[in-house]
């Protein structure tokens, strides 16, 4: 999902994505009222069975009042419970991901697992968070960072931890098509490269939370100076959010070993990949002959073939 307008407050409701209504909750969930998140958490544990309840029976498993639930509904961009329930019962009508024997494989890794189980997860995880980050997309948002990455005389990156690795992915990416880049995982730096920033230019800032101050301040200083602004997120209310113009989501799932470094880091590398090919199709004549001046720089630095071994 992404938008360029100012995200709501918690109460306010979001057009919900088409074919995205759990990954849509999930985002949201830490926005919420405790009451309300009651009922959410409820929802994501069995989005299927929630879609068979009444508002009543929903009211009681999550223990809460049916009122709640309402207002959950509402909080989250539907009119009322009955649309909530339409859109679970043809979510799950077509379910992606389920394992061979048609069950919604539990990708959290037990202690118990044996390896061969923690790899299937791990690739039914990965591959999970891939396909629904590039479902909940929005194009047109997507088609306005490209234009204004195309634009731009620089591109500023920040990001820290896991986060850090994909700014300095995309400024390798951009950096190989002749775009001007760069990636600045120091706090300090990335603040004084900011406050540098003018129109024209593009800062994006990275963060799986999006609660990263060392981030959010610096796409903060750079928007202050007149840069365009976008955040790169799995939750659409969070505080960097609030700090960009644009804003685009990602839609991972972490669970207990993988926390904010594994599935969260292909998500937000399925972004970077959309936006860089945007920009190297609308760049097309450049891009072809900066890859064939960096393919020829290095092509010394590669082996003609397999090295035989004397005997």
């Amino acid at each position: 999902m992404a938008r360029t307008r100012k995200p709501a407050t918690p109460v306010e409701a979001e057009p919900v994505p088409a074919a995205a209504t759990a990954v849509h909750i999930r985002a949201l969930l830490p926005s919420l009222q405790p009451s309300m998140r009651q009922v959410a958490e409820q929802v994501l544990a069995d989005t299927r069975a929630t879609a068979t309840l009444t508002v009543t029976e929903l009211a009681a498993a999550s223990g809460v009042s049916e009122a709640t639930v309402i207002r959950f509904c509402k909080a989250i961009g539907f009119a009322g419970y009955p649309q909530l329930r339409l859109a679970l019962a043809a979510e799950a009508g077509r379910a992606q991901g389920a394992d061979r024997n048609g069950r919604e494989l539990d990708t959290d890794i037990r202690p118990g697992d044996d390896l061969a189980r923690v790899v299937e997860k791990i690739a039914f995880a990965d591959a999970r968070a891939v396909e629904e980050t590039g479902a909940q997309l929005d194009i047109v948002v997507l088609e306005r960072v490209v234009e204004a990455l195309v634009r731009a005389s620089r591109v500023d990156l920040y990001g820290v931890g896991a986060s850090a690795f994909v700014a300095l992915d995309f400024q390798q990416k951009l950096h190989r098509i002749g775009r001007v880049a760069f990636a600045w995982p120091d706090t300090h730096v990335a603040l004084t490269s900011a406050a540098l920033l003018r129109p024209g230019d593009v800062a994006i800032g990275i963060s799986h939370t999006g609660t990263t101050t060392d981030t959010i301040d610096a796409v903060t200083e750079a928007r202050s100076h007149g840069a365009t602004t976008v955040a790169l997120t799995n939750f659409p209310r969070s505080p960097i959010a609030q700090a960009a113009e644009h804003v685009l989501t990602t839609a991972a799932r972490e669970t207990t070993f993988r926390s904010g470094a594994t599935a969260s880091r292909l998500a937000q590398l399925t972004v970077v990949d959309c936006l860089f090919v945007g920009v190297a199709q609308r760049t097309y004549g450049q891009t072809l002959a900066a890859l064939d001046a960096t393919r020829a720089a290095v092509g010394s630095r590669h082996t003609s073939g397999p090295r035989r071994t004397s005997r």
